[in-house]
């Protein structure tokens, strides 16, 4: 932490953390170094909740945070930050109300902006620590490129399915993000939480993780996780840590080549990050309406590469139901004298799915556009979205 003057604690304050006042590795020198700690926050979502509540509550007292996105309801399922009373409002609005409720002491200082390569030094700087709960790989290197740059502790998370990973990177002789991972995943390899899905209180196991990590730093105190990642196994109820090493050839941290922040997008192939498939995958699409019209004379085939479970949710007509992870040994049932439309969810399997088909010579294919989410607005809307 950048050294400054701690300030006093008041009488409520010392009342308010007297359970951390009495911890020989806290105590009024500890919570007075909480207070005066600056602690950046990347993503009021899964994981800057419980970030946000744990680290208000421990008294931190500048809490910066970096979201411009709005509350769904497909959220509170795991963003506990949020209500239902707040669906529809900006995340950093419901944040503010619900920090300040559980914490009026701290200071939240909030950026509605999406965090990007002009901006990202900007917002970073003053601050002691940054904590990253974002859920894509572009941001995560700028986060971790930016971090490495000021000479910022960066506390990392990650989540997917059952499964989740924190880390401290960009320590003064740590490694960081790009020693552990030099280069991204091809794009689309690694679904997103909306296309895989979460197990809803695992974002809270490991967002409370990423807080004590933050919490140690102020406190200089235990030990920390910079050089282990620790892998969490929610199913198998596991935790194990494995060794970071400092790569010494490291463009970020290691031989120092890396002087600016670059176009993540294109450096991790996301062209278009959680947009349109047909712009990240460059597939033919077709529109729903269009895709029903053709359904109903017979002409063409839907192809549903979904997993088995989500067809129970809610349903395409008259399809054959092949999961994505199945298609390359069961391309053989498919027509190749046929118009086939693939489709899924929101349209992004599915266009992989098209991708695939094409490599293998087929000619006749379609992504549907949007998925059934696009499906069950224009065409059915009797079923339920998930």
């Amino acid at each position: 932490m950048t050294p400054r003057e701690l300030p006093a604690l008041s009488h409520e304050e010392i009342l308010r953390y007297s359970r951390h006042l009495i911890l020989p590795d806290v105590g009024v020198e500890g919570q007075r170094k909480l207070k005066a700690a600056r602690v950046l926050l990347i993503g009021a979502g899964g994981l800057g909740s419980p970030l946000a509540l744990y680290l208000a509550a421990a008294g931190v007292g500048t809490i910066g945070l970096v979201d411009f996105d709005v509350v769904d309801v497909t959220n509170l399922q795991r963003q506990v930050l949020h209500g239902t009373s707040d669906v529809g409002t900006p995340k950093l609005v419901s944040a503010r109300k619900r920090i300040a409720e559980v914490n009026p002491h701290v200071e939240l200082v909030t950026y509605e902006e999406p965090l990007t390569s002009e901006n990202a030094l900007r917002i970073f700087e003053g601050y002691d620590i940054v904590v990253d709960g974002t859920d894509n790989f572009p941001t995560r290197y700028l986060v971790n490129d930016a971090c490495v740059l000021l000479g910022i502790p960066n506390v990392y998370g990650s989540i997917y399915r059952f499964e989740g990973q924190a880390s401290v990177f960009a320590t003064k002789d740590g490694p960081c993000y790009r020693c552990l991972y030099p280069e991204p995943p091809p794009p689309g390899l690694v679904p997103s939480c909306a296309e895989g899905g979460v197990l809803g209180v695992l974002p809270g196991l490991v967002g409370t993780l990423q807080a004590t990590e933050a919490i140690k730093l102020i406190l200089g105190a235990g030990d920390s996780l910079a050089g282990r990642l620790l892998l969490i196994d929610a199913l198998g109820a596991s935790f194990r840590t494995v060794k970071v090493r400092k790569d010494p050839n490291c463009p970020a941290c290691g031989t120092r080549t890396l002087t600016t922040l670059i176009d993540y997008e294109q450096f991790c192939g996301s062209p278009h990050v959680g947009g349109d498939p047909k712009v990240a995958f460059n597939v033919p699409e077709i529109e729903p309406r269009d895709a029903a019209a053709r359904l109903a004379k017979g002409d063409v085939d839907i192809v549903d590469v979904r997993e088995p479970h989500e067809l129970q949710i809610a349903k395409y007509p008259k399809v054959t139901a092949i999961p994505l992870g199945q298609l390359p040994n069961r391309i053989a049932e498919l027509p190749r004298d046929r118009d086939l439309v693939l489709a899924c969810r929101t349209g992004v399997r599915s266009a992989k799915a098209v991708q695939q088909l094409q490599a293998a010579g087929f000619t006749r294919v379609w992504n549907l556009a949007g998925g059934i989410h696009r499906w069950i607005d224009e065409v059915d809307p009797s079923q339920p979205k998930y």
